[in-house]
Formats: structure tokens, sequence, C-alpha cells
């Protein structure tokens, strides 16, 4: 552990914050899920895009939405299909992250929405070994009740599972925490999502928003990109590292707030990632 560092655990995003958020995974996504939609339920293209707009805003997925209205739709059927055709070689290879992950000496936790399988082929794309993470948060962490039995007693008995769980509910950020096994404000947060970010910082996180030049409300850091962690957030590397940074990007990040009932209220709501 770094000295003097206000940081025992690092939380990180996977998708749109390890790796760029221009890859153009997210168009192809949109249209594998779709393309899952027309072949699954037997609609038209016009119908599949309207239902996929619909289910996102009011479920927070496509598949939590199927899930929760009843369909048949196992989780692996689903990933398998939108995230197993994805143009991974579009994820380019990125030595520097890999040593930049090596380098952080807390607690590394691998936080994402994502599937397993999805999880494995982005980091190997990107060069990243996962034995680099103390921990993996992915979907099969926070929903094994749609694997296990009982979510096949419930497709037996023809009825929907329990709901599924995602970032920003605060289920899913509890995941994160457990894996992390810190105190939440000795944890740091890196998402691209601001839904996310408020989620976690309600629930007492430090948080770094990624992808952004500008911080959200609930933000305590901005980063344009995963590349600029060192210099935006050395305190990770411990006192020294802070006091040669430039702090031009950094947050008045020695007050901590206790979380508001209205933040834990508002957080609640369906996850940013559309997958």
């Amino acid at each position: 552990m770094a000295a003097n560092s206000p940081f025992d655990c690092v939380l990180l995003d996977l998708d749109d914050t390890l790796y760029p958020g221009n890859t153009g995974l997210g168009p192809a996504l949109k249209r594998n899920i779709d393309e899952f939609l027309q072949a699954k339920l037997g609609v038209s293209a016009e119908r599949a895009a309207a239902m996929r707009v619909e289910l996102f805003r009011t479920h927070g997925s496509s598949l939590a939405g199927l899930i929760v209205l009843g369909y048949d739709v196992h989780p692996d059927e689903y990933h398998s299909y939108v995230h197993g055709r994805l143009p991974y070689d579009r994820i380019a290879a990125d030595p520097q992250l890999a040593r930049l992950l090596q380098s952080i000496p807390q607690r590394k936790v691998l936080f994402t929405n994502s599937d397993r399988a999805h999880m494995k082929r982005a980091l190997e794309r990107l060069g990243v070994d996962e034995a680099v993470f103390d921990a993996v948060v992915c979907f099969e962490t926070m929903n094994p009740h749609l694997f296990g039995e009982e979510g096949r007693r419930a497709a037996a008995a023809g009825t929907a599972p329990p709901a599924v769980v995602l970032k920003p509910a605060v289920d899913a950020i509890g995941a994160g925490l457990r894996a992390a096994g810190t105190n939440p404000r000795r944890t740091l947060f890196l998402d691209d999502s601001e839904r996310n970010i408020a989620a976690g910082k309600a629930l007492g996180l430090r948080t770094a928003l990624v992808g952004k030049r500008v911080r959200s409300k609930g933000a305590d850091y901005a980063l344009e990109s995963i590349g600029a962690l060192r210099r935006v957030i050395p305190e990770i590397w411990g006192a020294a590292a802070a006091a040669a940074g430039d702090g031009s990007e950094r947050s008045d990040h020695g007050i901590d707030k206790m979380p508001m009932r209205s933040d834990l209220d508002s957080i609640i709501q369906p996850t940013s990632i559309q997958a």
C-alpha cells in the first residue's frame, strides 16, 4: 500500500473506461440488441429499435426489461448474441494501461455490468491480464439468482425471476463494496457513467468520472481518459506523488459529506449502460 494514500482500494469499470468510448462497440451493441429482439420476439426492425429504447429507459437494460416482463430469455442466450457478435478487433492493445494497472499499489477490483465472457474478451484485446485485479464483480456476480436453482424454479413455474441487478442500483454498488472490503470513503470508484458515479458518491465512495473533461455533480475527479490517472489522482501512489501533481483537475477531496436521503432515492434508477 502506498504511504499516506487516502485510498485502500480502487474500483474500475470496464467498458468505455479501461478502453475509449469511441471504439464503435456502442453502436454495434445497439444493432445486436435490435437484431436479437427481432429474432426472439418476431418484431420489425422499427419496433425492435423502439423496444430497445423503451426497455432501457424503464428497466435499465433490454435484458432486465425482458426478464421483468416475463419473456423467456436466459442471460447467457442474450449475452452470447449481443456481446458475442461485437467487433472486438476495434479494441486496441494498450501496454501503457497494463503497466498503469500493475503500478496501482492498492487492492484493485474490476466492477462491470457486463457478463464474464465479454469482460474476458475485452481484457484480452487490451492486453491486460485478469490476474492484475484482486477481484472481479460482473453480471454473474451480481445476479447469481438468474443462474441457480431459484432461476430454474421460476422458469419452470412460468414466472419472472427476481429483478436484474446492475449499476447504479444500491444492491450493485453494495456488491462492489463487498468485493472492495474497505471503508467506502477510502475506496476510489472510476466509471464513465454519471449516473453510476452519482450512485457511488451517494453511498460514500470517492469517485472519478472517466471520459470527461469536467466533473459531474457526484464526481470528485474527472479524467479525459484512464491514461490521465497518475496525473489527475497522484494520491493513489501516496503523498510524494500527490505533492508533485499540479492539482489543476482535482477537487477539494478533503471534505466528505454524508449522502442525503434524496440522493439515495434518486440513484435507484436504471443503469446507463445499454447492454
